[in-house]
Order: C-alpha cells, then sequence, then structure tokens
C-alpha cells in the first residue's frame, strides 16, 4: 500500500512541533518575534518542508539528501529554542518539551533514512544488464620458439617510411 505523504508518521510528527512552537511564537512582542520567532517557526517548518520534498523527488540520492536538509533544518530549531530560552521567551519546561519532540523526531528521520539506503541497497542487487562470463582466453600457439610479430621485409618496409 503506497502512503500519501500526508500519512507518514514522520512528517506528522515534524507538523505538530512546528505547530506548536507556532501558536507559541505569534503572541510574542514584536521585537522577539522579528529577531528569533521567525527564525525559530521557519526551521520548525523547514523540517516537514523538507520532509515532503524528499516524498516527492525519484532518485533515492535526492530523496535522502532532502532528509539530511530536513535533520540540518531541525538542529536549527533547537538553536532557537536555546535562544528563547536564554532570552526568557519560552520556559525551561517548554524548551525540554520541544526538544523532546525534536529528539525523537531526529531519531524517525534517521530511521526513514536508513529504510531509504536499504531500499536503495536492495534495489542495485537487482541488476537490470546480462552479463556474460570471462572467457578464458587460450595462447596455445605459444611455444618454446616465439614467432616473430613481423617478417625482415615488413619491418624494411616500415624503416623506409619517412618519419614527418
Amino acid at each position: 500500500m503506497v502512503l500519501k505523504f500526508e500519512d507518514l508518521k514522520v512528517l506528522q510528527a515534524a507538523e505538530l512541533v512546528a505547530d506548536e512552537i507556532w501558536r507559541k511564537v505569534v503572541r510574542w512582542d514584536q521585537f522577539a518575534r522579528n529577531v528569533v520567532g521567525k527564525q525559530l517557526a521557519r526551521a520548525a517548518d523547514s523540517v516537514g518542508a523538507n520532509i515532503a520534498e524528499a516524498y516527492g523527488r525519484f532518485h533515492f540520492g535526492e530523496k535522502l539528501q532532502f532528509l539530511y536538509y530536513a535533520r540540518g533544518s531541525l538542529f536549527e530549531a533547537k538553536y532557537w529554542l536555546n535562544r528563547s530560552l536564554e532570552r526568557n521567551l519560552l520556559t525551561s519546561e517548554e524548551v525540554s518539551n520541544y526538544a523532546t519532540q525534536m529528539t525523537d523526531l531526529a531519531r524517525q528521520l534517521n530511521a526513514f533514512a536508513s529504510e531509504l539506503k536499504a531500499q536503495r541497497r536492495k534495489r542495485q542487487g537487482r541488476s537490470r544488464t546480462i552479463r556474460e562470463d570471462t572467457p578464458e582466453y587460450i595462447a596455445d600457439w605459444i611455444d618454446e620458439s616465439p614467432m616473430p610479430l613481423f617478417t625482415v621485409e615488413e619491418i624494411e618496409w616500415m624503416q623506409s617510411i619517412p618519419n614527418t
């Protein structure tokens, strides 16, 4: 059964965290929203957006690249959570809760990437080309006295060609 990207558990987890963060940030004063809030909300939203983009890609390498972007955005969001705590915009309990959710999300992203890598290895194992066995070359014409490659006449003829 093929899942729609909205049904991916990892995407749902990313959306949950991003929406919770959004609801907090919109209540901050304008300066806090402009300096920290926008960055935090964008980073949190970017996690889910990159998961969705990974789902929409065809090649395994592209899918993995966007999952790595999602993981990078996740760590950026954690950075902004720490700034929010330090600047008294969120409580330590709120930051701890979000950090726990993001740690779980990071594990899900890693598992998703590992599964994609396993699928790629499995698919690479099935070759779409037909290969013949390497033939065994037997040179039974070689004996104790090797045959000359050129006759004396051929060598004289080659030496008569001027070097240009």
